[in-house]
């Protein structure tokens, strides 16, 4: 019991990640798609940061008597994957405006009727 209760963030990373999984596979709606590619993206990010935490770790500035440091790496390379994760929210839903535009709706069925109706 003590291994499920202490390690609780992996349990929340992995309960995300299958959140948002099974709304981008379920769902036909393309801006619920999205939110569930959001919703895995949190979750890696969310196992990512756990991963590199280290306890009792300081900041990588040599000071005296602190022997223990973190590693920055981690939590840079993460801001830049929400930099980057926001710039694909944004893409995606300029293309679901798009489509909806040239297809007049947003339901992956209907685009692909009318896609094989042609």
């Amino acid at each position: 019991m003590d291994f499920i209760i202490g390690h609780y963030n992996y349990w929340i990373a992995i309960f995300l990640m299958m959140i948002g999984f099974y709304t981008v596979i379920s769902r036909g709606n393309l801006v619920k798609k999205i939110i569930g590619l959001n919703i895995f993206q949190v979750s890696v990010f969310l196992l990512y940061i756990s991963m590199s935490t280290v306890k009792g770790g300081a900041a990588p500035i040599i000071t005296a008597g602190v022997k223990l440091y973190s590693n920055p790496l981690p939590h840079v390379l993460i801001l830049t994957a929400i930099v980057v994760g926001v710039a694909t929210t944004a893409l995606g839903l300029a293309l679901v405006v798009r489509i909806k535009e040239a297809y007049g709706t947003i339901e992956e069925d209907e685009i692909h009727q009318q896609d094989h109706s042609l």
